[in-house]
């Protein structure tokens, strides 16, 4: 099994090119309803226009804050590069870059353009900074 999360966002080409920036990530879809991007030949992510195909399960994009209780976290190999891609496009960071001892890794915790949380930790046991 094989996790793919979907999010609804205002606007798809902004969110998928924040996302791209931020995580490292390419298009795999493109378009103004619908995107999937993908890192290392695997879809990590999926974006979905709030207002587009009627989906009646997509929550109500009035009430904030979106994913209240949900965090979007992604593993990677690269933590400092990640730290610099959302440094380049000034990216609403919420807390971090910082060592997170509980868990022996670093993290950076950032919002995005809809409001979402959005976490990036490096490697287990990667704690030099």
């Amino acid at each position: 099994m094989q996790a793919q999360p979907l999010i609804a966002v205002r606007d798809v080409p902004a969110a998928s090119r924040w996302y791209q920036q931020v995580l490292g990530c390419q298009s795999g879809h493109g378009g103004n309803d619908y995107e999937q991007l993908i890192h290392g030949g695997r879809m990590v992510l999926q974006l979905h226009r709030w207002e587009a195909h009627g989906h009646a399960h997509m929550g109500n994009p009035d009430v904030r804050p979106y994913g209240n209780g949900v965090l979007l976290w992604f593993y990677t190999e690269d933590f400092d590069d990640a730290v610099e891609r959302a440094a380049v496009i000034s990216a609403t960071v919420l807390e971090g870059p910082k060592e997170n001892t509980n868990a022996s890794h670093r993290e950076i915790w950032l919002r995005d353009l809809d409001g979402y949380v959005v976490v990036i930790a490096g490697p287990y046991g990667d704690m030099g900074m």
